[in-house]
């Protein structure tokens, strides 16, 4: 498959929930999809329902599983012209609980594999003088409670690394901006956690991914960096 006219989406990490969410909605917005995942189960099925979408498979800890996707990507499809990063790994659990594996795969994947698969998106994002990358992050970019030992120091990295970026890029015309979901997404493992919440009080993904839509939109005259996703009834 080619594409020779559609601007050109990538979404780092689709499962369930927001990343597929953020699929379905720019293959509506008239985008080709590049369907990243390390399993490759719903990211098949996507590709098959969405036009002009296409799966490859993708660790993004691993330097050399990018490149070869990107790569795909760009001969396939073309050059990018929306990332959205959302590949996200976390193990729950106390300075005490997690083991020094468990700290590096969460900064593997959040931090490095942003760096990774931001460097392959940029070149042609400044060439055109124009792009935009979306970073999900979570309650834990902002602070470190007790349990999130592994995951908050891997997503705080991962918004330092997005502001740093947004920093260099956005002068040359690229929009780097963070999405902060603060809240339970709603998906089935969430309704059986949280069986007394009302649906509205779990954030619903097609919400987080009207977020990313609007943001790709923003007149540059007036960006945003850091957004919010919460749900009414939530503590913050």
């Amino acid at each position: 498959m080619t594409n020779d006219k559609a601007p050109v989406c990538a979404v780092v990490g689709v499962g369930p929930g927001n990343g597929e969410a953020f699929a379905r909605r720019f293959a509506a917005d008239g985008y080709a999809v590049a369907l990243l995942a390390r399993r490759a189960d719903l990211s098949e099925r996507l590709a098959k329902e969405l036009p002009l979408a296409r799966a490859y498979g993708c660790d993004a800890s691993d330097a050399a599983s990018v490149e070869t996707a990107f790569g795909g990507i760009r001969a396939e499809l073309g050059e990018l012209d929306v990332l959205i990063f959302n590949a996200g790994s976390g193990v729950w659990g106390t300075i005490e609980d997690v083991s020094p594996e468990d700290f590096e795969r969460a900064w593997r994947v959040n931090a490095l594999g942003l760096f990774l698969a931001a460097r392959q998106a940029i070149p042609a994002m400044r060439r055109r003088g124009q792009g935009a990358i979306i970073v999900v992050g979570a309650t834990a970019s902002r602070r470190g409670v007790a349990g999130t030992a592994a995951f908050a120091p891997a997503k705080m990295a991962q918004k330092a690394l997005a502001e740093s970026m947004a920093r260099h890029l956005w002068p040359v015309g690229i929009h780097v901006a963070l999405i902060i979901v603060d809240g339970g997404v709603r998906s089935a493992a969430a309704r059986a956690r949280f069986p007394d919440r009302p649906e509205d009080a779990l954030i619903a993904p097609s919400g987080v991914a009207d977020i990313a839509a609007a943001l790709v939109r923003q007149d540059r005259s007036a960006w945003s960096f850091e957004v919010e996703a919460r749900p009414y009834a939530e503590k913050w």
